[in-house]
C-alpha cells in the first residue's frame, strides 16, 4: 500500500514539473540584416491604441514591460524619429490534452472481493485517461527599420499556459526572452548598459 502511494506521489510530482513549460523562441521575417546599432524606438501598439491580447490588463503590462526593458538597455523612446519600430501581437489558442496511464486508485480486483468488476474502474472505457485544458500562447514581436521600411526580424515566443492566474507572468517572461534574443543580434552600442 505504501509503494502505491509513493508511486502516485512520484507521478504527481513529474506531472507538476512537466507542466512548467518552457518558452521557445522562433525567428522569421528577416528582410534586412541587423548591420547598425539602434538607439531609439517606438511601440506602435502604444501610439495607435492597438490591443492585441484578450486581456486589456495584460496588453497594458506588455507595453510597459517592453518600454522599460529596452530603456534599461540604453534605448530612448522617441515618437518622432525612432531608429526602430516595434509592433506586437498575440495568438491565444485554447486547447485540450489527453494523458493516459496514471496509477489505478486500487488493485484491479477492487475492494469488493465478492463482486470485483463492480468496483473496478478497469471496466470503464475512459479508465487511465485524463483531459486537461491549457492555452498555447504565442507572443509575436516585429522589429522594423523605419528608414528601410523592412523587417529586421519577427521573434515569436511560444509557451503553454495551464492557468489563467499566472498568465500575465508567463507573457512577461516570454517578452523578456524575445528581447534577450533580439539584443544578441544587435551590434554593441557605445551607450549600452554593459559599457556604462
Amino acid at each position: 500500500m505504501f509503494s502505491i502511494k509513493r508511486n502516485y506521489a512520484l507521478g504527481l510530482l513529474l506531472l507538476i514539473i512537466s507542466s512548467c513549460s518552457s518558452i521557445d523562441i522562433f525567428k522569421e521575417n528577416t528582410e534586412i540584416p541587423v548591420s547598425r546599432p539602434y538607439t531609439s524606438f517606438v511601440i506602435i501598439n502604444q501610439e495607435v491604441g492597438m490591443k492585441e491580447f484578450k486581456s486589456e490588463f495584460i496588453d497594458h503590462q506588455v507595453q510597459i514591460h517592453l518600454q522599460e526593458a529596452l530603456e534599461a538597455q540604453g534605448f530612448v523612446y522617441d515618437r518622432e524619429k525612432p531608429d526602430l519600430v516595434i509592433r506586437y501581437t498575440s495568438n491565444e489558442d485554447p486547447r485540450k490534452r489527453t494523458t493516459s496511464n496514471y496509477p489505478a486508485p486500487y488493485p484491479y480486483w477492487g475492494y469488493r472481493v465478492w463482486d470485483p468488476w463492480a468496483a473496478s474502474s478497469y471496466m470503464n472505457p475512459n479508465y487511465g485517461t485524463k483531459t486537461t485544458s491549457y492555452e498555447l500562447l504565442q507572443v509575436i514581436i516585429d522589429f522594423i527599420d523605419p528608414a528601410e521600411d523592412k523587417f529586421l526580424m519577427t521573434l515569436t515566443g511560444v509557451t503553454e499556459v495551464s492557468s489563467p492566474k499566472g498568465k500575465d507572468k508567463k507573457v512577461l517572461k516570454t517578452v523578456d526572452k524575445i528581447i534577450e534574443s533580439f539584443l544578441t543580434d544587435l551590434p554593441k552600442r557605445p551607450n549600452s548598459i554593459e559599457n556604462s
